[in-house]
């Protein structure tokens, strides 16, 4: 992958190691598909090192079932931004783990993504923006909702103007609501979730989504409470019932509970949006889950987005012993 993009970086003699953290996503939202999208806190966390103290490409420091070779996503993202930037490709072996589930909905393919361009840019000291690191994964990803938030954390907003033009707007969600991620054993690929998707829909169903992608958006952010007969979508989740029975049969129950839910991502895994004051609604959600198969995961909102902390001090402290380093995870 080339560019005509100009070449920004600055070369240091000596290769400055760097940890990099990036959150796992829940897109989509109900109403706001392939535009709307939330950062977890649940974390890819990704170290380089030096060559010669891996065996293979990637060092993968879980059981997760990935490549450890250069066919890893990580990896070719990390050569697809050298290669757009004009700059060499560094020689160096990569340290894994990651808590965010593959293929479950939650931006695993997005993490990993984002996760090789911004190592990329601390290697190889390019001075690339986040806003240009959100192009780039998404020209890598395909669409913006994972990506965006993963790299900026909080809530994003996505949208093109008529001429392409990439528009993001951030804003933190409301701090009143927690989310649930509610997640199956069983897998499910994009590719396979987008394949059912149809190819058109009525001008009256479009205009039925756009209505209730604002009461959505208001209401994940704060401005008035959410309403569970509108959390739901008519533009994938009615198609992707039928691959993910289970899912949908979950986030039926949910609603009609009066929980704000939706299909996270391409499914199979939900999401939950409850008042963090409502134990009672939290703890249902946990038996609810459990009924129908699905592992509840009581997380948090990520506000900080992807971190990278070199190894001579923390990012965010300037010390070696920030208690938030990313390098703690590993």
């Amino acid at each position: 992958m080339t560019s005509d993009r100009p070449s920004t970086a600055v070369h240091a003699r000596d290769l400055r190691h760097h940890t990099v953290q990036v959150p796992a996503t829940t897109a989509n939202l109900g109403a706001g598909f392939d535009a709307f999208g939330m950062a977890l806190e649940h974390h890819l966390v990704v170290r380089s090192v030096p060559r010669e103290q891996v065996a293979t490409r990637l060092e993968v420091l879980d059981d997760a079932a990935v490549s450890t070779g250069e066919d890893n996503l990580i990896w070719r993202s990390l050569v697809a931004c050298c290669e757009t930037y004009g700059v060499p490709v560094p020689d160096v072996g990569l340290r894994v783990r990651s808590r965010i589930p593959l293929q479950r909905g939650m931006g695993s393919s997005s993490a990993a993504i984002v996760a090789g361009i911004t190592l990329a840019r601390e290697l190889a000291s390019l001075r690339i923006a986040d806003r240009e690191v959100v192009e780039l994964a998404t020209e890598l990803e395909g669409h913006p909702d994972n990506v965006a938030p993963a790299v900026l954390g909080g809530l994003v907003a996505c949208a093109r103007t008529d001429d392409g033009t990439l528009v993001l707007r951030r804003v933190n969600p409301a701090p009143l609501l927690r989310p649930l991620l509610l997640v199956p054993a069983d897998r499910q690929s994009t590719a396979t979730a987008r394949a059912v998707l149809p190819d058109t829909v009525p001008v009256a169903t479009v205009a039925d989504q756009a209505a209730r992608a604002g009461h959505v958006l208001a209401a994940l952010t704060g401005v008035w409470p959410a309403h569970a007969g509108l959390s739901g979508d008519h533009l994938h989740e009615p198609a992707r019932a039928g691959v993910m029975p289970g899912s949908a049969s979950l986030l039926a129950e949910l609603r009609a509970a009066g929980r704000h839910a939706w299909l996270s991502g391409a499914g199979p895994s939900v999401a939950v949006a409850v008042p963090r004051s409502d134990t009672a609604a939290e703890t249902t959600t946990h038996e609810v889950a459990a009924a129908h198969g699905f592992a509840c995961l009581a997380l948090d909102w990520d506000l900080s987005g992807a971190r990278s902390c070199p190894d001579d001090g923390c990012g965010l402290a300037g010390t070696r012993d920030c208690i938030l380093c990313p390098r703690q995870r590993l």
